[in-house]
């Protein structure tokens, strides 16, 4: 199968989750850790994980894997069981994930911003049997009498000799001969349960099935041509989808390394790329942008670096024609997609990304993108509305939630939220979330367009545009930037106009230097920014 130049493994029709009938990859693995196993077989001795000082073999990252799925059946779960992971970047969260998908249970990946009235509703819902967190966050941990369903606590530390009360150390999951065959598991058995940030009411658990995290996987290392020679580095969490899938189940599959970073810092990461030869990020723009602003980038050997992966914001030109000039071998991909869609749902070929800087790239393999209107009919190529998704990738619904399935999908077509439109080529454009969309006294206004203008002035490190309450128009464009020099609100106003229609330009702005609020999985709260803009 050819994807835009791509070769791209053969695929067919099947049925996946009762009445669902989407194209999959004819030969693949049945289940996450038969992919794992498959990595360890093609490269034993290859590095797999490298985090400080830490180095693992894919044939070393199997047997503890075997060794921590052994303690969690000690413990006394079985396939299905739900076990909570509160860590930072580590080589435990892997080893974890490895662990469950060994023992047939779910992994519930908790992000480690969440506070603890928020990760116990989730233990809560979930009914999680066991919690495996950081020690350092013992405070945030749950009090039994909230969260009665909880049996077990296990905390992972750096040292040894941190104390943690009512938990038993990670060293005695691994302090246990391999388990031996793994569990059975169907491929639309539940791996993994992500909360998806709720703006309104409570979050929803999106269960990710073993086949929706090996479809993602193989997409990405067929669309990218990812090998076992590929290195990647995870600077992102690795408890968010991108982290966990285009990350470590995506090594997996192409049996490549991971380089893990506890958090990101730019100057540390120049470093680490540099040392360990990384080929591939998968990172968000503003991160690509503090790599630039380093004093010290020109003195880094980054050639190695080939693929740039990001998303969640758009990527301004001028970072775009820094990077080319810098790193000539360096291939950004813009991608987009969600929990529900197990991260990728397009993917923009490299060599297109100049030329089509305003789209999100081409659908993925296997994907079928359409536009709907609010009467649920498909607009013509062009038109803008509701983006549906479908694809093998693609999740079955969120856990205990039928009203919450029944409402997001239809005929297997996930109801993304996000205003976009596909043109005659099959290009990708995403303008707004339907509750984000301005409506200046009749005019539309889609904040991306807004924000991407803004992240072009040099001294912009992130915006966020919002409606500011006005009783003639309705509602007018407030901007909240986020500068790292001082800037009089007049030049950027001055820049907006120069590049936007008069009625797109921000009419009051708030400058600052402070970040902008985000939730867990790292997205701006634009509802916190309107109540902070109510309130002055």
């Amino acid at each position: 199968m050819d994807w835009y130049g791509h070769s791209i493994p053969d695929m067919r029709l099947e049925a996946r989750f009762g009445d669902r009938v989407v194209p999959v990859f004819c030969e693949r693995p049945t289940s996450i850790w038969a992919m794992i196993l498959e990595a360890a077989a093609r490269n034993p001795d290859g590095e797999a994980l490298i985090c400080g000082g830490r180095r693992m073999t894919w044939r070393e990252v199997v047997q503890q894997s075997a060794q921590v799925a052994a303690g969690l059946q000690k413990l006394g779960l079985r396939a299905g069981d739900r076990v909570a992971v509160l860590l930072g970047n580590r080589i435990e969260f892997v080893l974890t994930m490895f662990a469950a998908a060994h023992a047939g249970l779910v992994t519930v990946l908790l992000s480690t911003r969440q506070q603890k009235p928020e990760i116990a509703y989730v233990l809560s819902d979930c009914g999680a049997k066991l919690l495996i967190h950081e020690a350092t966050l013992a405070a945030r941990v749950p009090d039994a009498a909230d969260v009665p369903a909880l049996e077990h606590r296990i905390s992972v530390s750096d040292d040894s000799a941190l104390p943690c009360a009512g938990a038993s150390p990670f060293a005695a999951l691994l302090d246990n001969a391999p388990s031996g065959a793994p569990a059975m598991v169907g491929e639309e058995d539940t791996a993994m349960i992500l909360y998806t940030s709720g703006t309104t009411g409570r979050p929803k658990g999106a269960m990710l099935a073993h086949c929706n995290v090996i479809h993602s996987s193989m997409v990405f290392v067929s669309a990218l041509k990812l090998t076992a020679a590929d290195r990647s580095i995870a600077a992102v969490p690795l408890a968010h989808v991108t982290g966990a899938v285009a990350n470590i189940t995506t090594m997996a599959r192409c049996g490549g390394a991971l380089i893990i970073m506890p958090e990101f810092k730019a100057a540390e990461y120049l470093k680490v790329a540099s040392r360990e030869r990384v080929t591939y990020t998968v990172m968000v723009p503003a991160m690509y942008n503090l790599c630039l602003l380093q004093p010290d980038f020109d003195s880094y050997d980054l050639s190695s670096w080939r693929i740039g992966g990001f998303g969640g914001a758009p990527m301004p030109v001028a970072t775009i024609e820094r990077l080319d000039a810098k790193i000539p071998g360096l291939k950004l991909a813009n991608c987009y997609g969600a929990t529900e869609t197990t991260s990728p749902s397009t993917l923009m070929p490299g060599e297109l990304t100049a030329a089509h800087i305003d789209s999100v790239g081409l659908p993925c393999p296997g994907a079928e993108i359409i536009v709907m209107d609010g009467n649920h009919r498909e607009l013509p190529r062009g038109e803008i509305g509701e983006i549906w998704i479908r694809s093998g990738s693609v999740i079955k619904g969120y856990w205990n939630n039928p009203k919450a399935t029944a409402e997001s999908f239809t005929a297997g077509f996930w109801h993304s939220g996000d205003l976009g439109s596909i043109d005659d080529r099959d290009f990708v454009r995403v303008f707004d979330r339907q509750k984000d969309m301005i409506n200046r006294g009749g005019l539309k206004i889609y904040s991306a367009e807004v924000e991407s203008v803004l992240a072009g002035h040099p001294t912009v490190v992130e915006s966020a545009i919002i409606a500011k309450p006005c009783p003639v128009l309705g509602e007018r464009v407030h901007a909240v930037i986020v500068t790292r020099d001082e800037v009089g609100a007049d030049v950027l106003r001055a820049w907006c106009a120069e590049r936007l229609s008069d009625y797109k330009v921000p009419e009051t702005m708030t400058v600052t230097r402070d970040p902008l609020p985000r939730n867990a999985n790292g997205k701006v709260i634009k509802r916190q920014l309107r109540e902070a803009l109510a309130g002055l």
